[in-house]
């Protein structure tokens, strides 16, 4: 008997087929995420950290040196406030009081002062500068003696101006000569007023008439006084007319002494002066003018400028523990922050004194390690000022003002040696300074002795145990 088939739907058997793939992915997808899927424990070990090992630095085989790095300011040296001692110009004769004193000139920032260079004018008048310990501090003039009419002809004779001594009292030597220097620069000495002349004048007449009353006193003679010649046998008084006579002549005499004493006194003061204000001592010549306080029109009252002098600094200050490795006469590199660098000394570093550049200035005080020089304020008390004087002034003028960086080399080791961090090297109970050094797959105590250390570096020698650059010293864990 014949089996009938029925025909099967079309749609039906779509159906089916989609039914299939769908159970096909899901298992698929189930087990793909079997395989991926990880319990909390698997995943922690997943992420934990390798087993640690020690940290290691190849040893280094180089020269080593210690240094010394700071950073300084560049400043002139010796800066000092320059002020005038009193009026420029002599007083009125007639009023007493002294000239206009209002500012003509002024100097330019920069510029160089020699001795006998003008600093400034004030009502047309100099107002110089000379070289001396001793400040201005009055008019000099015929008849005064000190110290500071010494140091005026001294600095009168460097200028060619001959004062015939220096002995330090001022005398017509020294008047001319003053006279000489001001109008060998262009200016007119400050002279006998009209009214010093006419003073004078009447000085030399109060004498000539002291000396015509004394002649007239002599001259008139005393009456003879008495009774006729008749001896009384007594002592017989001066008449009174012979006392009038005698006291005539004492007085006589009297204001002619005191005549050519007023006269005297007059003419030892007579002549060529120096006005206060006219002239400033510094100590050391040349100096720069470093900044200008006073202004054209105004009065010269307080400073009128700061002058330095033309040698360059460099002031900076460092911790104790490397200002205890400075030495003066160390040398010094400077870098600047437009990448020059130019070589300086240290001229003081702490206590340590600075060698004064003028060898023969017998004006000179010697430095007490006292803090005199200015330097850096240090916020750390334990901070130390160094000074730096550079070799070659003129390659760091234009940096005056500004910020550099100061290296000084205070060691270096003897060629090139072995070297290691600090931080590779222990003290072990023996005393010993030692190594760990790691060798195939171990670790190996290396006892060595230290020597320069530097920058976070230091030298190593071996002992017992060879030691080699490249091997691999352990810095930590």
């Amino acid at each position: 008997m014949s089996r009938r088939r029925f025909p099967v739907p079309r749609g039906r058997s779509r159906q089916v087929a989609v039914a299939v793939s769908v159970v096909l992915a899901v298992g698929a997808g189930g087990w793909l995420a079997g395989t991926r899927m990880q319990s909390p424990a698997d995943a922690a070990a997943a992420h934990r950290p390798p087993k640690a090992g020690p940290v290691t630095v190849a040893v280094e085989h180089r020269k080593l040196t210690a240094s010394v790095v700071a950073q300084g300011t560049v400043e002139y040296d010796a800066p000092q406030s320059v002020s005038l001692a009193g009026p420029v110009g002599t007083a009125d004769s007639a009023s007493g009081e002294p000239p206009a004193q209002i500012v003509t000139g002024l100097p330019k920032a920069g510029a160089k002062l020699t001795e006998g260079s003008v600093l400034m004018q004030v009502s047309g008048r100099p107002v110089y500068v000379l070289r001396g310990p001793v400040p201005m501090y009055r008019t000099l003039r015929p008849g005064v003696t000190g110290d500071d009419v010494s140091q005026l002809q001294s600095a009168l004779r460097r200028l060619g101006h001959d004062p015939g001594g220096t002995g330090g009292h001022y005398g017509q030597g020294t008047a001319a000569a003053v006279a000489h220097w001001y109008r060998s620069k262009g200016f007119q000495a400050q002279s006998p007023t009209a009214e010093d002349e006419k003073q004078r004048g009447d000085l030399e007449q109060a004498v000539t008439d002291a000396q015509i009353a004394l002649l007239q006193a002599q001259s008139g003679g005393a009456p003879e006084g008495g009774d006729g010649g008749k001896d009384t046998g007594e002592a017989s008084a001066p008449s009174a007319s012979g006392a009038t006579h005698a006291l005539e002549l004492q007085s006589a005499q009297h204001a002619l002494n005191q005549a050519n004493k007023a006269l005297s006194a007059f003419q030892d003061g007579y002549g060529t002066k120096v006005p206060a204000g006219e002239v400033v001592f510094l100590p050391k010549l040349p100096v720069r003018v470093d900044k200008v306080q006073a202004h054209l029109g105004d009065t010269p009252d307080g400073p009128v400028a700061t002058v330095t002098g033309s040698d360059v600094l460099v002031r900076a200050v460092v911790p104790a523990a490397d200002a205890g490795q400075l030495r003066q006469g160390m040398t010094a590199r400077i870098e600047t922050t437009d990448g020059r660098t130019v070589t300086g000394v240290i001229a003081k570093a702490g206590g340590a004194p600075r060698d004064t550049a003028d060898g023969d200035d017998k004006d000179a005080q010697p430095d007490t390690g006292d803090a005199q020089d200015p330097a850096p304020a240090a916020a750390d008390p334990s901070a130390v000022p160094v000074t730096v004087s550079v070799g070659d002034p003129a390659a760091l003028r234009d940096q005056a003002g500004s910020s550099v960086k100061i290296t000084v080399d205070v060691g270096s080791s003897k060629g090139a040696v072995l070297v290691v961090p600090t931080a590779a090297v222990h003290t072990t109970a023996d005393g010993r300074a030692r190594l760990r050094v790691r060798r195939g797959g171990q670790v190996v105590d290396v006892p060595v002795s230290v020597g320069l250390a530097a920058a976070g570096q230091v030298e190593v020698t071996p002992h017992e145990v060879p030691l080699d650059a490249g091997d691999q010293v352990v810095v930590g864990q």
